[in-house]
């Protein structure tokens, strides 16, 4: 398997590259070359179904036994017999919880087995790679959490100061692991997505530091979550049948990785988006065109999101491959704050995606419906999906929601829509008690790069 930049321009590459490599050299995202097949047939267990699933994009990288045992070991650490276990409704409406890893979020299925890649590749060149990432609250405990103690990892996580959940944040200022750092950000999300990208851009700098990436725009993430789309219609018999899935998403990458699942021959009858108050995306699919707009504070943050890293993945494919024209698209998006497609490029484009958003207020509602009718505590996020879900399904469309992250990461939002506030789980449980351990720095590349430098070993 061969990957290959969204832009273009770059030369092409075998998965392990692109796994340490994390982000194009010309600012692209890689996307595998071709869209193997999905295994035919239904695996047992979800490690088993994981490795047929994303066998073929580590062929002749990783030999299929031993990417058996890294899969087998990473979802070991889940709480879930099932890992992702599917939780009904009503008989048209199933949750998918993705949310019994380490650390409570829907990131650890891909970061606990990125985690392991890492570490075998790095073991095999026999190398060592600093790893930098944004976060909106969840990516960055999940990807502190897989490599913490790596002696040939440092992890640098820049985070959006006060904007974040208290338990979000805890989880990665109280690792007091020596290759794990924190970074509060003076700045949105955004923000530090596009400080991440200007250090990977920085091409001296990258190779100093022998940058590498976790977040979404790693491709490795992304294959990692193609599995559960393929799990929930494994686990619903309906591996022939078109089933819908609603996804509360604010960088795409999570609802790119079921457009791919289809793409290898899953039946899926749509995709919905579902957005907070920062609704670019929604706002995309209703017409066609992407507009900036301020990022809004919200209950659901791992969603306060304008720039959607991963839509980059989907936009190559609707204008055909074309990765020059891709990079045009998004500069002039960066430069304008707006962008369009054509209008065929919006019919395929709404021929697969449908879109809406909610509010805090809604998003309260939902929580506080889900508790009284099924005994339920939810999180904000997965409200977002289960609102959104709720209004926009037909009449016997079956429907799965993602539920992406543990009620307890949210105690605030739950019990105030609830009045219950939700128990960490033990192995958090002392969590507000520990010292924390972070940095504070301007919206400020060579402040964020000095400390980068600093803090590698």
């Amino acid at each position: 398997m061969r990957y290959a930049s969204s832009r273009g321009l770059a030369a092409e590459i075998d998965f392990s590259d692109a796994l340490l490599g994390g982000l194009a050299t010309d600012g692209g995202l890689y996307l595998p070359t071709e869209w193997p097949s999905l295994p035919s047939g239904a695996a047992g267990s979800y490690p088993e179904l994981a490795a047929a699933v994303m066998q073929p994009f580590v062929d002749g990288v990783i030999a299929a036994d031993d990417f058996a045992a890294m899969v087998a070991e990473a979802y070991s650490t889940f709480s879930a017999p099932d890992v992702c276990p599917l939780i009904r409704l009503d008989d048209n409406h199933h949750l998918l919880e993705l949310f019994h890893g380490p650390t409570l979020a829907f990131k650890d299925v891909a970061l606990q087995l990125v985690g392991r890649l890492f570490d075998h590749e790095l073991r095999r060149r026999d190398q060592r790679v600093t790893i930098v990432g944004a976060t909106s609250g969840d990516t960055g405990s999940a990807a502190m959490e897989a490599v913490r103690g790596s002696e040939r990892v440092d992890i640098v996580i820049l985070f959006p100061a006060g904007r974040t959940s208290d338990v979000q944040r805890r989880q990665m200022t109280t690792l007091t692991d020596p290759n794990v750092h924190a970074v509060a950000v003076d700045g949105t999300f955004d923000d530090c997505q596009d400080l991440v990208k200007a250090m990977f851009a920085d091409e001296p700098f990258r190779q100093r530091c022998n940058l590498s990436a976790v977040n979404s725009i790693n491709w490795a993430r992304v294959m990692a979550q193609i599995v559960y789309y393929v799990w929930a219609a494994q686990k619903l018999d309906r591996r022939n049948t078109a089933t819908t899935y609603c996804v509360p998403t604010g960088n795409f990458g999570n609802v790119f990785a079921g457009h791919v699942a289809r793409r290898m021959g899953l039946p899926v009858e749509r995709f919905i988006v579902a957005s907070n108050t920062n609704d670019i995306l929604t706002r995309l699919i209703d017409t066609g065109e992407m507009v900036a707009d301020d990022v809004v504070p919200t209950l659901s943050p791992s969603m306060d999101i304008q720039i959607s890293s991963n839509l980059e993945r989907l936009l190559v494919e609707l204008l055909d491959g074309n990765g020059p024209a891709t990079a045009e698209l998004l500069a002039g998006f960066r430069e304008h704050g707006r962008a369009a497609l054509t209008p065929p490029q919006h019919e395929r484009l709404i021929a697969e995606f449908s879109g809406t958003r909610l509010n805090d207020v809604e998003t309260l509602a939902v929580m506080r419906d889900i508790h009284e009718k099924h005994g339920l505590l939810v999180d904000p996020h997965t409200a977002v999906g289960i609102g959104a879900a709720e209004r926009l399904r037909r009449p016997d469309e079956m429907v799965v929601t993602l539920s992406t992250a543990h009620p307890a990461k949210f105690p605030d939002a739950v019990e105030q829509a609830t009045g219950i506030r939700p128990m960490l789980p033990t192995h958090l449980a002392g969590i507000f008690e520990r010292e924390e351990r972070m940095e504070s720095l301007p919206n400020n590349l060579a402040a964020i790069e000095d400390y980068v430098d600093a803090v590698r070993r």
